[in-house]
């Protein structure tokens, strides 16, 4: 069978982009954007805890009926987000690290905007994650980190 150039270029630039899309989502992904945001500030990186990520997947899967931003409550610090579409694992831990500019060090708050989901993204003492991300029934992607121990305590810095 003969398939021109510019055919075997769109299968490959398509295989491409659903590997990648995939990879965006695996345990090491999550790792990997939560330490390359450490690593900006000296903090120590962070590695995958089991036990976290099946306490993640399960509260993904409880609130993967409506999506909704709740947290769990449980024993463990927690970011959530959702996004639509293919909003991956990477996007979700995006979003929180986004809230940099918000932070102000010198003051140990959040100037101008939200900034909690990165000081926990950030948090020193946190030194394990357990994440998931959910695919809900109205079409979003529910993702969640869960953080041993947990951080954000009050008048605490991050790092």
């Amino acid at each position: 069978m003969y398939f021109s150039t510019m055919t075997k270029s769109l299968f490959l630039t398509i295989f491409f982009v659903v590997v990648v899309a995939a990879a965006q989502n695996s345990p090491q992904d999550f790792v990997d954007a939560h330490n390359r945001a450490r690593a900006e500030v000296g903090v120590a990186p962070v590695g995958w805890n089991a036990t976290v990520a099946d306490y993640a997947l399960r509260y993904a899967e409880k609130r993967s009926g409506g999506c909704e931003l709740e947290h769990s409550g449980g024993p463990y610090g927690e970011n959530l987000a959702e996004g639509y579409g293919e909003f991956s694992a990477v996007d979700g831990v995006g979003l929180w690290v986004g809230e940099k500019p918000s932070y102000d060090y010198a003051s140990n708050s959040c100037v101008g905007g939200e900034c909690l989901h990165y000081t926990q993204v950030v948090w020193r003492d946190s030194t394990q994650l357990g994440c998931a991300r959910k695919q809900c029934r109205n079409g979003w992607q529910f993702v969640i980190c869960s953080y041993y121990p947990p951080g954000n305590y009050i008048g605490q810095r991050p790092y």
